[in-house]
């Protein structure tokens, strides 16, 4: 099969540093290819995986309306050249318009929540030419409000890059590992370590803006170097496998909807649980009393804690197996290719 992907234009696939999508989007090709398939990559121009077919986008910006113009003209041409028989944008979805009434099979994949707006219209005049995933169910959720049909899918992450780690010292420390900014609940993660009197671990990069600053400043700075909390900044791969084998769990205690959160199935992935909150995606990354805790407060956060030991680490690795593995998510998008292609084969037979 030939399949044509894109990706947002503003960071190169795979990522040179963060970029959570890009990562996927990279296994996904690496996957498909494997299995025989032909693939074609529309991307930022730093784009080094390989594929059969590259087109770099002229603009950089999904943000900007003249790149907007620029890079749908130039995905039009690369499926007149590539003729792909799926096209699958992690891309915006203006990018498609011009393709849209086309009997050409589109996968629409998103990772942030859909704007019911362009779902709608774009829904309307696709019709069942064009299906939509959503990197977890409270994704989809949002999407069907607008029309269309949609799937979970979840993210996923290359388990051969982490390294599972059956037990820790009964002293381990705690982990938070993700951007430091208030919606991800360092502040909290803090408190709760304090509370249990645990020693914690803190990664992640630090945020530029005002909103940022002040948090890292008010909220995180003050406790570094006191009670065993430790700021180590970003961190690479291998440093992240590190980090979390050696963790009695990741705290990460959002205070918003993530979508996915790619970090939560690498915690899995070392057989590390994880404790975070009952918002976004989280309820369907991590079963309550088997591979974390899901808590409303501090409070219930220091009892989680305290509960670490009734974990068993096999089973988070499992459930990491199961769900999140690069093989369980290329089998998924595989099928919904093959679906999608005899959805548009059996209603063009009908004409």
């Amino acid at each position: 099969m030939k399949i044509l992907l894109t990706a947002d234009p503003e960071l190169p696939v795979p990522p040179t540093l963060y970029g959570g999508i890009e990562r996927i989007i990279d296994l996904l090709i690496e996957g498909l290819r494997r299995r025989g398939h032909e693939v074609g990559l529309v991307a930022h121009r730093d784009s080094t995986c390989a594929v059969d077919a590259f087109y770099p986008w002229p603009g950089l910006s999904s943000q900007s309306a003249w790149d907007t113009v620029r890079n749908t003209a130039t995905l039009l041409g690369a499926v007149r050249q590539f003729q792909p028989e799926v096209l699958h944008s992690f891309s915006r979805l203006q990018y498609l318009l011009p393709l849209l009434a086309m009997d050409l099979p589109k996968v629409m994949s998103y990772q942030r929540k859909p704007t019911e707006r362009t779902v709608r219209w774009a829904a309307k005049l696709a019709g069942d030419s064009l299906t939509f995933t959503g990197c977890s169910e409270h994704i989809c959720r949002q999407g069907r409000v607008a029309g269309g049909t949609w799937y979970p899918i979840h993210n996923c992450v290359t388990l051969e890059k982490f390294t599972f780690q059956p037990q820790v010292e009964a002293d381990a420390p705690l982990v938070f590992l993700s951007r430091l900014e208030a919606i991800k609940g360092a502040h909290n993660a803090i408190a709760a370590a304090k509370g249990a009197n645990r020693r914690l671990i803190i990664a992640g990069n630090q945020v530029d803006s005002p909103e940022g600053v002040a948090y890292w400043q008010t909220q995180i700075a003050p406790h570094l170097g006191q009670d065993g909390i430790e700021y180590v900044g970003p961190v690479d791969d291998r440093q992240k496998n590190e980090l979390l084998g050696q963790a009695a769990a990741m705290i990460v205690p959002i205070e918003w909807d993530e979508p996915f959160g790619i970090v939560f199935a690498e915690a899995l992935a070392c057989g590390t649980p994880v404790i975070s909150t009952p918002r976004g995606s989280l309820p369907a990354i991590v079963r309550p009393g088997v591979d974390g805790f899901l808590v409303n407060s501090v409070d219930e956060a220091v009892e989680a804690i305290r509960q670490l030991p009734s974990i068993q680490r096999h089973h988070c690795r499992q459930r990491a197996e199961a769900h999140f593995s690069a093989e369980t998510i290329v089998d998924q998008y595989e099928r919904l290719y093959h679906q999608q292609v005899g959805a548009v084969l059996a209603e063009a037979a009908l004409v």
